[in-house]
């Protein structure tokens, strides 16, 4: 079994947060806050916590200013946080290709800088060693943006529910990778297209169901939400 302790951790932090605007004109996504904390430190947070100890952030947009956070942050012993710069346009998969030299010859980590959840990833990376897979990918049931109408066979509207979950699984991030993984991934790749879809026409590609909270700071509105949560105390992902 793989341990944390030994399991680099790769979190991409180059986008553009092009959905948040207001609050990315001038400064990258990753370091939009969450109670006064980059949304970047929170993701680092579930696996520091969680007995990770090495952790690479893949930078690209306005990266200097992730290093700058980085090396200023004060990370428990035995902790370490260091940054490759992966260029400004890179996709996912090419961020991914970059840092493989980094991730050594076992099983790695990689996740995106803006999702939050109340994962075990102790069982992850868990069920993915026992697994034998190539690959495992969390995967989620997010809520929908709206509330949905009950509707009978007559065309009768019996009900409404209030924002439910999707009835179908999408990539929630906190995937695990062996080399031979990482060795499909090209540098002008997207990981969620050619490589994952790759690995699961080829039978690699495990999924690891998470039935607990998570979400994606992919808009204003969820940055508000998210805020919201850990002012009241109610953010589920804090671990610590």
């Amino acid at each position: 079994m793989a341990r944390p302790e030994d399991t680099p951790v790769a979190i991409l932090c180059g986008g553009r947060g092009t959905r948040l605007q207001e609050r990315t004109h001038a400064i990258p996504k990753a370091l939009v806050e969450i109670g006064g904390r980059p949304i970047v430190w929170h993701v680092a947070q579930l696996y520091v916590t969680q007995g990770f100890r090495d952790l690479l952030l893949l930078t690209g947009h306005l990266g200097d200013q992730v290093r700058a956070f980085a090396d200023a942050e004060r990370w428990p012993p035995g902790v370490r946080v260091s940054c490759l710069d992966t260029g400004a346009g890179t996709p996912t998969g090419g961020r991914v290709a970059q840092a493989a030299p980094a991730l050594r010859d076992g099983t790695c980590c990689v996740t995106y800088a803006d999702g939050v959840a109340d994962i075990d990833l102790r069982a992850l990376l868990d069920g993915h060693t026992a697994s034998g897979m190539a690959a495992t990918m969390t995967v989620v049931r997010p809520e929908l943006q709206f509330g949905v109408a009950e509707i009978a066979g007559d065309g009768a509207t019996t009900g409404f529910r209030e924002k439910p979950r999707s009835e179908h699984w999408v990539n929630g991030g906190f995937l695990c990778l062996e080399p031979e993984a990482l060795a499909r991934i090209g540098h002008d790749d997207v990981l969620e297209r050619g490589p994952l879809a790759g690995l699961a026409a080829d039978g690699l590609l495990r999924a690891h169901r998470h039935e607990g909270f998570w979400d994606c700071m992919d808009t204003y509105k969820d940055a508000v939400l998210l805020n919201d949560l850990y002012e009241r105390g109610e953010a589920p992902w804090r671990r610590w």
